[in-house]
């Protein structure tokens, strides 16, 4: 039987929502019931990230001062993957248009997460995320 990437995605792990202002940003979501999940510092970029939940729904801020501040102005959604290295193989093969030419890491969570990023067809960002 031939897999198809669907074969390793288990549903939506969060939405990215860039921010100029964190305080503001979580003050809001925690006012629409959201609970901080996560908050800690992407070394790399030096961004400060927080991570909300409320149910099934994540939302993933970054404070990067380029929020675009404009209707549409999210950033990627991610899909949440069981085998990483297998769905980067496959959306390769399927020519789509990589934003990452090999798999990041991202020391968040427990363990680390390992993701990768495409452009959808409306110039969406798509991340396929794999919590290790």
């Amino acid at each position: 039987m031939k897999h198809t990437i669907g074969t390793w995605i288990t549903g939506l792990q969060h939405i990215g929502i860039p921010t100029d202002d964190m305080a503001k940003t979580v003050d809001f979501y925690l006012n629409l019931g959201f609970q901080v999940a996560l908050e800690t510092i992407n070394q790399a970029a030096g961004e400060k990230v927080t991570f909300l939940r409320l149910g099934d729904v994540t939302i993933e801020t970054y404070e990067n001062k380029k929020a675009a501040m404009v209707h549409g102005a999210v950033d990627h959604i991610a899909l949440n993957v069981t085998d990483i290295e297998k769905v980067f193989e496959l959306v390769k093969e399927k020519g789509y248009p990589m934003l990452d030419t090999e798999i990041q890491f991202l020391p968040f969570w427990e363990k680390g997460v390992k993701f990768f990023t495409i452009l959808g067809p409306n110039r969406e960002k798509v991340e396929f995320s794999q919590y290790l």
